[in-house]
């Protein structure tokens, strides 16, 4: 006759084990994982704003027009939002900060070649990343919020307060985890990343 062997099972004290085993592999994971999740978040911050100014500066050259881009506070967050907007000259039209024929999102800039199937504004919500007690953000000069572009890509340096620098500090909590990032805004229109903690002869330092 055919016998089956015993199944070998827990006992008690091995499940005991294996659930305070796991319960400590979760209590310092879990953690971590967050922590690890966040600091990604927090890396990913420059790239929103890295977008922001290509997007600006790829609108101006494609609608041969003039653009900017608005950095304006969060409120769920703590960081910035941003938006662009295009302007075409007229002959009532100059463009100026005040001007009302710049782009909205919900309308084209007068002007605009293609009337009313012309670009609209694109704005960009910050509710994704990590909230300013994680990572600050600081302009230079301070309180300094928008760019403007020519047509040609190149900043318009006729504008006042003029944001030329956007840093990013971590808090102590992940100062270890995430560097302190800045995007300097060259007067070609480029936004490029630099460390503003580093001497002005480091070439990965932020220009003075």
């Amino acid at each position: 006759m055919l016998q089956l062997k015993p199944q070998a099972a827990f006992t008690l004290i091995e499940l005991l084990v294996t659930i305070t085993v796991f319960g400590i592999m979760l209590a310092i994971g879990i953690p971590n994982a967050s922590n690890w999740l966040l600091a990604n978040r927090a890396r990913g911050a420059s790239e929103f704003y890295a977008e922001g100014f290509s997007m600006a500066r790829r609108q101006a050259v494609s609608h041969n027009a003039f653009s900017r881009i608005s950095l304006t506070p969060n409120t769920n967050t703590g960081q910035m939002d941003w938006q662009v907007d295009i302007c075409f000259v007229g002959t009532n039209t100059a463009c100026a900060p005040d001007d009302a024929s710049w782009s909205t999102t919900a309308a084209p800039a007068a002007n605009d070649p293609l009337g009313a199937a012309g670009f609209r504004s694109i704005f960009r919500s910050a509710d994704a990343l990590p909230s300013s007690e994680v990572l600050a953000p600081s302009t230079l000069p301070a309180g300094a919020s928008q760019v403007y572009y020519t047509a040609t890509g190149w900043v318009d340096t006729t504008f006042a307060q003029r944001l030329t620098q956007l840093r990013l500090d971590p808090s102590s909590k992940y100062a270890g985890d995430v560097p302190v990032v800045a995007l300097a805004i060259t007067l070609a229109g480029m936004a490029s990343k630099c460390d503003p903690t580093l001497a002005t002869t480091d070439n990965r330092a932020c220009p003075p």
